[in-house]
């Protein structure tokens, strides 16, 4: 079952048990917002009246976004309308809030409130990717007119979609976990995106930005040096190191450390062979590296429903009394403080990387591209960063080093500046500093993170 949520224009807020920084709401399972025309907004409560207001005819071009209400989804959504691009959102809100959606629609509301411009529009359908059921009466809803045999009138050659792409991002996504639970990871992750692509096929939708990540680099990211594309790539390749000596380096990966980095190299492998096998398919993968901050106006963060692992949500934790004490796992990696290094991108600088790859020229085929800054930080470098923003001390202390870990892993990004014209604006403390922002107004609000 798929519930729908459609943003037209009017802001709507209300209380909620959320926990959020800005506009909270407690909504029905289907709802409906007016069109800047109307003077107010327009609950649906009743069923048959979101299914009425789903099957209005759409004949505007939109962009999927699948997972768009988690951390980098939203951000994404967020910049995507700010771009004028309407986005529908699928999402089964297992690790996301509806309130998260309901914000950003606000947020769409205030920005095109004193231009010219035409508003966006934003739809959500609650319903998880995997369920083929759910997913074919979503995409038969933007289903535009089919492309007819000049030979065969009456025959259908090709199908079209009011879809013009789609952006991915509904994986599980914690290291940990996936050590724990593979198949998990592997039903979800790996045969979720089959099926789901196989769908998309059947509607003619054909251009796909994948969320993928670093971790396919595996034990390559503790040679030292910034990890570039061609050491991961699914063909054989030559190409000139960082020495200036030819390199070539055969189609596969190098000791991978965990099954979600093994899912992600399966995926990029599916649909490297699936661009290759019909050209009409365009695909994109974007490995990012270690997102963190949130949206500079404090009204969009990171607010999953399950507790976040990696760095930065485990130190603002600490902060905040959650819990007592960072773990540090590992202080004897060959890094200059002995401390792991990553690369840490503004999720704001991730999110327009995507925006970037869909404003490319479509070409058919399978390209990757590095979203990273290029520059690493060590985590005690970070957390000296949070500490200096928020003028407060993180108590640490030394464990052992973590399975899956790898010491270092580091962005060599200038291919995407190259040929999408994207390249990492912010930097640590930029990050930190919407960080705090996000989180005092939470405070102001009156809820807790």
């Amino acid at each position: 079952m798929s519930y729908f949520t459609d943003f037209r224009a009017q802001a709507y807020s209300s209380d909620s048990e959320v926990s959020s920084p800005d506009l909270q709401s407690r909504c029905s399972e289907s709802e409906n917002f007016d069109t800047p025309s109307t003077n107010g907004s327009v609950l649906f409560d009743q069923l048959d009246d979101a299914d009425f207001a789903v099957r209005e005819p759409i004949d505007e071009k939109y962009i999927l976004v699948v997972g768009g209400c988690g951390y980098i989804g939203s951000h994404t959504v967020w910049e995507l309308a700010k771009a004028g691009y309407n986005v529908v959102v699928i999402d089964n809100l297992s690790n996301a809030f509806r309130s998260v959606f309901e914000r950003i629609g606000s947020m769409v509301n205030q920005h095109y409130e004193l231009q010219k411009h035409r508003q966006p529009c934003l739809r959500l359908h609650e319903a998880d990717f995997r369920d083929q059921q759910a997913i074919t009466n979503i995409l038969e809803e933007y289903a535009a007119s089919p492309i007819y045999d000049k030979e065969y009138p009456g025959m259908i050659q090709q199908r079209c979609s009011n879809i013009t792409g789609v952006i991915h991002f509904a994986a599980y996504k914690a290291v940990e976990e996936s050590i724990r639970q593979p198949l998990k990871y592997y039903a979800n992750n790996v045969g979720g995106l089959i099926s789901f692509c196989s769908l998309l096929g059947n509607f003619g939708i054909k251009r796909i930005v994948f969320s993928s990540s670093a971790t396919v680099y595996g034990t390559v990211a503790d040679r030292g040096i910034p990890l570039r594309e061609e050491y991961c790539s699914q063909k054989t390749i030559s190409f000139v190191d960082h020495n200036g000596a030819d390199t070539t380096v055969e189609a596969g990966c190098t000791g991978l450390t965990n099954p979600y980095g093994r899912t992600k190299w399966m995926c990029e492998a599916i649909l490297s062979d699936l661009a290759h096998s019909d050209s009409e398919w365009s695909i994109t993968a974007l490995r990012y590296f270690n997102p963190i901050g949130c949206d500079k106006s404090g009204l969009l963060g990171e607010d999953p429903r399950l507790c976040a692992t990696n760095l930065m949500p485990v130190v603002l934790r600490v902060l905040s009394g959650v819990m007592p004490i960072l773990n540090i796992y590992g202080d004897d990696y060959n890094t200059p403080d002995g401390t792991a290094v990553r690369d840490y991108i503004h999720v704001t600088d991730l999110a327009l990387g995507h925006v970037a790859a869909l404003k490319s020229k479509p070409s058919s085929g399978f390209s990757v591209y590095n979203l990273g800054s290029g520059r690493g930080h060590s985590v005690l470098e970070v957390v000296a960063a949070v500490e200096g923003v928020f003028q407060r001390k993180v108590p640490t202390q030394l464990v052992s080093r973590r399975p899956g870990d790898v010491g270092s892993c580091v962005a060599r990004s200038s291919k995407a500046e190259e040929e999408l014209g994207w390249k990492a604006e912010r930097g640590l403390i930029t990050c930190c500093q919407d960080i705090h922002r996000y989180l005092t107004l939470a405070e102001k609000a009156g809820n807790m993170i």
